[in-house]
């Protein structure tokens, strides 16, 4: 390796090793805020946030690696051009794409590990991790009891507290407990406690709730009771009600808390969707639901014959064949009530067909967009790998044309160039999801626009462009206005 291959080596590693982390961390943290209201007032521990941000972690890597790459080899060429490092390199005769090539190098094995990143790693990822956070999503919150405000959250009771010491114990306890006659008559079960405290046991399994100098109030209402029930004039029922109270001194009540915390699901329930599959099993779903679509567009015409209440003869080219019987229809005498009855017949036969027509209509367009989604996604496989290639050649000779190192102007130019990337891709997709591009086309439109301006961006720094000064387009405006003066009879202005 020649000493200026490993200069423009060590220039590049430096900023992608930063950048890249930076940009998994940005990205991390726009999915962690993203479902921030999901981990509110969950009981979560270190390992579940631990595996969720290892899991998105990986999520975000092929996604970072085209920003990164862009990022820090624009960054490589900015230094090198801004400390005049590239003009001696260009002094000694070697051209702008030889001083590229180490960098080409790289970007191409960055590509292809990108690939079977995207293939093999990114699909147990996302499944490990989706199916982790609906786990987290569907939990129910832990026991954050406020002082005076009822918690409902705990299945079966409401409770409020007055007053919470730093010793766990609470003052002023009432609890309301829910059964099945509670949406008939009420809350029949009340507990009113002057102190007590909350612990869980059994590895958070039961929650256990000791009071202390308290009354227990139960209303045993009709059906429970033992007393008559008694009816109005009017026939409306009286309820009768059985009143009992019990004190205590220490009372102790045990519950489950099993629709608390965490659990975890099925991950095969989770495993239809195209980002948990690799590009074998895309390219097996999508064909098998063109195999499914080509079978029902064949058995359209066969199903269809079921609607109708007479049978023809057919020739090849699908036309009914003539005959007199046709003839024999239009002179028969039909009486009154049999034309009303086939025209009640043709209704309904239209009406049938119509109705087979529109699902059918609904079922194969259905068929087509789950077949368009999977191939979107396989195609997705590449692109993504492809546009770390494709960032390289924007970002490298933009480098070199503004000499510009740091992370000023090299990051405004990322982001900028990013968004292109994220917005052409987002619309090949939607395009390709509404029927109007092929699956190819749309796919890699967003590659293919973007590798035509990194060729002319190459193009521009092997003939030394200054394309991004100021004083070539002030240079140009110049020339403009005294031609335009000229034009009119007046003399050119000599100050700009």
């Amino acid at each position: 390796m020649k000493k200026l291959d490993k200069l423009i080596l060590k220039s590049f590693w430096g900023p992608f090793t930063v950048t890249m982390s930076v940009v998994v961390f940005i990205f991390l943290m726009k999915i962690m805020i993203f479902y921030i209201d999901d981990f509110v007032s969950k009981d979560l521990t270190i390992i579940d946030y631990a595996q969720l941000f290892f899991y998105f972690s990986l999520i975000t890597i092929p996604t970072a690696l085209p920003l990164a790459m862009l990022l820090s080899s624009l960054m490589a060429f900015g230094n090198l051009g801004e400390f005049f490092e590239l003009t001696a390199i260009k002094s000694a005769g070697i051209s702008i794409t030889r001083t590229m090539m180490p960098l080409f190098i790289v970007a191409i094995c960055i590509s292809i590990f990108s690939f079977f990143f995207n293939d093999r790693v990114s699909p147990w990822a996302n499944l490990k991790g989706y199916s982790l956070l609906y786990d987290i999503k569907t939990a129910k919150a832990t026991l954050k009891i406020k002082e005076g405000i009822f918690y409902n959250d705990l299945p079966g009771f409401s409770m409020k507290v007055d007053k919470k010491l730093e010793n766990g114990k609470m003052i002023g306890m009432v609890i309301y407990k829910h059964d099945s006659r509670s949406y008939e008559v009420g809350n029949t079960q009340i507990t009113l406690a002057d102190s007590g405290r909350m612990y869980s046991i059994n590895n958070n399994g039961y929650l256990v709730i000791e009071l202390y100098n308290g009354t227990m109030y139960d209303e045993i209402v009709n059906g429970n009771s033992s007393r008559p029930s008694f009816t109005t004039s009017t026939g409306e029922p009286v309820k009768v009600s059985n009143f009992q109270r019990n004190s205590f001194k220490h009372y102790k009540m045990v519950e489950s808390l099993s629709s608390f915390g965490v659990k975890r699901t099925d991950e095969q329930q989770f495993k239809y969707h195209e980002f948990m599959k690799n590009v074998g099993d895309l390219s097996h779903t999508a064909d098998s639901i063109s195999a499914i679509h080509e079978a029902g567009v064949k058995n359209l015409i066969p199903n269809s014959k079921n609607y109708f209440s007479f049978q023809y003869r057919q020739e090849v080219d699908k036309k009914i064949e003539p005959g007199k019987w046709i003839d024999s229809l239009y002179n028969a005498t039909v009486p009154d009530s049999l034309k009303t009855e086939i025209l009640t017949n043709a209704k309904s036969a239209g009406t049938s067909m119509l109705s087979f027509v529109e699902s059918n209509d609904t079922y194969l367009h259905g068929q087509i967009k789950d077949e368009n989604k999977y191939r979107l996604e396989l195609h997705h496989k590449f692109t993504q790998a492809i546009s770390c290639l494709v960032m390289f050649l924007i970002g490298a000779p933009l480098g070199a044309i503004i000499k510009k190192g740091g992370f000023g102007v090299p990051v405004l130019v990322s982001i900028i160039f990013f968004i292109l990337l994220y917005v052409f891709t987002i619309q090949g997709d939607k395009y390709v999801k509404d029927d109007i591009l092929a699956v190819p086309v749309g796919a890699w439109m967003a590659n293919s626009i973007l590798f035509v301006v990194g060729l002319y961006f190459i193009d521009r720094a092997r003939s030394d462009s200054r394309l991004f000064e100021k004083d070539v387009y002030q240079m140009h405006i110049k020339k403009l206005r005294d031609k335009f003066l000229k034009k009119w009879g007046r003399k050119p202005i000599l100050n700009s």
